[in-house]
């Protein structure tokens, strides 16, 4: 007799369309809103964005991106406050990151 492998779950794996919703339902769920920042702490982020551009030490940057509050660690590169922009560099694969300053909730040194 031979076994059946993987054919076995085939059935389960008709309705693509059924997993798509599922992940979009799951997805809404786990979604949070964008935290409003106060003029005190925009300047703060601002300090210290500054500072780690002018010292080149590595940050905790948290921003916000669809839904999700993200955590990365980097160098900040290029900072235009009046273009609403910054450039990081992130640590683990060396990529340039640009990011928009409103999108950005916390900087803190390593």
């Amino acid at each position: 007799m031979e076994p059946r492998g993987m054919k076995k779950w085939r059935p389960f794996a008709t309705m693509p369309e059924q997993y798509i919703g599922l992940k979009e339902i799951i997805n809404k769920q786990v979604e949070v809103a964008q935290p409003v920042l106060t003029e005190e702490q925009m300047e703060q982020i601002n300090f210290t964005l500054i500072e780690a551009l002018h010292t080149n030490k590595q940050v905790y940057l948290t921003y916000y991106k669809n839904g999700q509050r993200i955590t990365e660690t980097g160098f900040i590169q290029f900072v235009d406050s009046l273009g609403n922009l910054f450039i990081f560099i992130d640590e683990v694969f060396e990529l340039k990151n640009k990011m928009k300053l409103s999108e950005l909730i916390d900087v803190r040194f390593m």
